[in-house]
Formats: structure tokens, sequence, C-alpha cells
């Protein structure tokens, strides 16, 4: 559930609001170092009286803290000022936020190039230090329970050996296929496509046959870098060994910013397997975003879904789906033997400016520990320790198949994101390749153009 830009208004603000000191109300200021006075056996109330700022996009993870804040409070005696913002606004304010002089303490962010931006420009406290201090973190917090692909984007610089955190997961989507069975038993005798090339068919075959009131499949067709995740993840699916795609260039680049390489036979496929799902949908197919996605399957007017696991949940809630007890999951249709699905995260990342950082750091740490994640994971679909698929709270409140495949799907689920600053005008030009194939241009006639965009306009 990832939509956001960071556009020339936004910067030109944050830059006078760095120059001038203008303030966001949101407390911290020039920066504290609690690691230089933390001493003996940890304590969860060792910053008893502090007041943290804490600052959250609009999600289900922010609903479930919310929830469960004043449980924090009472356990540690500090004090959280939570503001949240809707999606569409937050991550502007964030990084407008950032570069005030009352920085917020914790903000969450994106595990992409929202992080990677943030940790160039300076303002992110490294967090390597904090979870290895007896001091500071428990026993039991375990950060090896987290799988290397969910924290390899939060490690800056990427692919570098000297790479620090820089921010704690704390909801991975993984890109999954949702179907309603009732239309998949109707217009293809319940047999549920075994590998991508049978997905693409049954959803052109469903979309023929539905007579305009039902489509075989429904992905996301706005022009905006927001979407690249997804079809990222088809590329993955369609690598040879998914375990060789490496951070920071992703499946685009071959190992140098300077090489980007659209044009490679595996990148192509990929993106026109995700085209011609998107083909196959309704009329109005480029302009559907997410909310339109889950919409429109929620209705029951879809068979076919490719999307993040997120968005799960509400698919089995009645109040709001008409398919509830009707969905079924799996994990994505193979493409390649070697293929894998794609991941991304949330996390929470401490302010450089902080004043209390060693509060702050409790504050992360009690929220993304094994059973909170369990239990906030339940809330969005995606818990980001492995462990924390299997402990009750989360798998006794999801639906069983669900549960199942998002677990199975993370196994070998590899990160989508491209680790740069500016790395936005080439994922707009991946985008733009994607749509044109799926508006009828030749796929290696719109990855050519693609190929030429990403030479003359990379990081």
């Amino acid at each position: 559930m990832k939509r956001y830009r960071i556009g020339a208004i936004a910067a030109f603000a944050a830059a006078v609001l760095a120059v001038t000191g203008c303030s966001a109300g949101m407390g911290g200021g020039s920066g504290s170092d609690d690691l230089g006075t933390a001493s003996g056996d940890f304590d969860w109330k060792r910053y008893d009286g502090q007041k943290i700022s804490v600052m959250l996009n609009e999600h289900p993870w922010t609903d479930g803290v919310k929830e469960s804040i004043a449980e924090f409070e009472k356990a540690t005696g500090i004090t959280v000022d939570l503001k949240s913002y809707a999606e569409d606004l937050y991550f502007d304010k964030m990084n407008q936020a950032l570069r005030t002089k009352n920085a917020p303490d914790l903000v969450m962010t994106g595990f992409d190039y929202s992080i990677s931006t943030q940790e160039a420009a300076g303002l992110l406290e490294p967090l390597d230090d904090y979870i290895s201090s007896t001091s500071l973190t428990d026993a039991g917090y375990d950060l090896a329970d987290y799988p290397a692909g969910v924290l390899a984007p939060a490690k800056l610089p990427a692919g570098q050996s000297d790479a620090k955190l820089y921010g704690i997961p704390i909801s991975t989507e993984t890109y999954i296929l949702f179907y309603n069975k009732n239309l998949v038993d109707q217009y293809l005798g319940g047999k549920v496509p075994a590998n991508m090339d049978e997905l693409i068919a049954d959803s052109q075959k469903i979309t023929s046959e539905g007579g305009g009131k039902v489509f075989g499949s429904v992905v996301r067709g706005v022009r905006s870098s927001a979407i690249v995740d997804i079809p990222t993840a088809f590329v993955i699916n369609r690598w040879p060994d998914a375990k060789t795609v490496q951070l920071p260039y992703n499946v685009w680049f071959d190992g140098a910013w300077d090489k980007p390489r659209m044009t490679d036979p595996n990148v192509v496929q990929g993106l026109d397997d995700y085209a011609k799902l998107l083909a196959a949908g309704p009329p109005n197919r480029l302009n559907i975003d997410w909310a339109d996605a889950n919409s429109l399957f929620s209705q029951g007017k879809v068979a076919f879904y490719a999307d993040a696991s997120v968005f799960g949940p509400s698919f089995e809630d009645p109040s709001s789906s008409k398919i509830a007890g009707k969905v079924g999951y799996a994990t994505l249709p193979k493409g390649s033997e070697g293929g894998a699905s794609g991941l991304w995260s949330w996390g929470l990342s401490m302010s450089k400016s902080s004043q209390h950082k060693g509060a702050a750091w409790l504050f992360a740490q009690w929220f993304t520990n094994k059973a909170n994640t369990a239990k906030l994971g339940a809330l969005t679909g995606g818990p980001a320790r492995a462990s924390s698929a299997t402990m009750p709270e989360f798998a006794d409140a999801l639906q069983p198949d669900f549960v199942k495949t998002i677990t199975a799907s993370m196994a070998t689920a590899q990160p989508t994101a491209v680790i740069a600053a500016d790395i936005e005008p080439a994922l707009v030009a991946i985008v733009d390749a994607t749509l044109a194939m799926a508006d009828g241009t030749d796929p290696e006639k719109a990855a050519a153009k693609a190929q030429a965009e990403l030479q003359s306009n990379h990081p």
C-alpha cells in the first residue's frame, strides 16, 4: 500500500525549512547520543519521564500502534506524541519534517529510494550500535529473525560491506495472486493456473467471455513510479535465478548505473507478462491504482488480481467485500523455474537530530519485537519477522490459505527496491515501457526506448 512522490515543490519547501529552521512542532533538536551514557542491565524504564515524537503514515500497522500505545507508555514511562497523515500527504510532510530544527524522533519510511534519500542527506541515525548494546536492547530481540531480503534495502550504502542499518522493518508486503473461486469455477472448471503463461491465457479467456461485466485480471495501470514494484516482481519471477538479483541495482541495471538492461530478454518477458494481464483488464485499465483494483476485485468483477499481500485481510471482511469466503490465494505463478516473487517493506527510522535517541529506540524495539510483529502483522497481512508468521497472534487471526501462501512467497521473495536517491525518472521510464506494451506496442520496441532513456537519464 505504497504511493508517493518526492516532488520539486516538496523539495523546495524542505530546503527553505532547513535554512530558516522553521519548526514542524514535533520535538527533538540538535541531537544527543544515549549510546554514550547507557550502561548496566537492560531496563524498559531507563528513560522514564521522557517524551518522544513519532510520525507515521496512516496504515493498518499505525492503527495497531495507536491501539497499543498506552501499554507501551505504562511499561516504559515514555510519553509518545504520535502524528499520522494520509498516504498522499505523508511523504512530503515527512521529508520536510526531517529537515527542520525540531524533527520527529522516529518516522515511518519506505524501504526503497525513500530511505536512501534520507540517508544520503545525513538525516537518519544508524541503528547497529543500539541493537548490539546489551543495555539498550532486550536479549530476546533477535535481529537475525528478519530475513536477509527484508533487511537488505535498509542497509546503506546498499551492497557494501560497511553498510549500516538505517531502519527496522515493520510491515512487509509480498506480491501474490488473489483469485475469485466462483469465477475460476465458472470459467475454468475450477482449475487454478499453474504457471505465468496459463495465468495470462486464462485471464484473456475470461475477459473474452465475460461480456464486459467480468474481467480476467486487474493490476495497477496508472502512470506512476509507485507501481513499479509489481512489474519488478514479475521480472524477478522470470529471472533464471532470483537469488542473483542484487541491490542497489535490482534487475534494471547490470552492476552499474550506466549499464541499464531493459533489453535483457528476461526483463522484456517479465514486463510483457504484466502488460498482458493489464491488457486483459477493464476498459479503464490505464487509470487503475491499487484502491480501484481492490474495489473491482472485492465486488466480484475480476477473476485474478496480482498485487501486495497487505490487501488480503480486507478481502475476507464481509462488511467491505462481496467475495468474503470465496477468495483463493496462490504464490505468483512461476515464469521460470528459478524465478520468485518480490517484497517491499515499511520501516521505522530514527532522526539523526533526535534528542531522545534511547527512548526512541525503545519505542522501535517494543513495536518490532516478535510478539508485536505477529499481533500487528495480523492487521497488515505481512509480518516482517520470519517467526511471527507461525505465531498464534498472526496465524490464528487470518485465513489459513492466505497465511500458507505468504509464508511460501516470503521464503524466496527478493526486494523490489532500487536504492538510489535520484532513481525516480528511471522508474517512470520503466513504467512507461510497461504501459506501452499493454497498449499494443511491440515489447522489444518499448524496451529499447526505455533502454535509451535509462542510458541518458540514470543516477
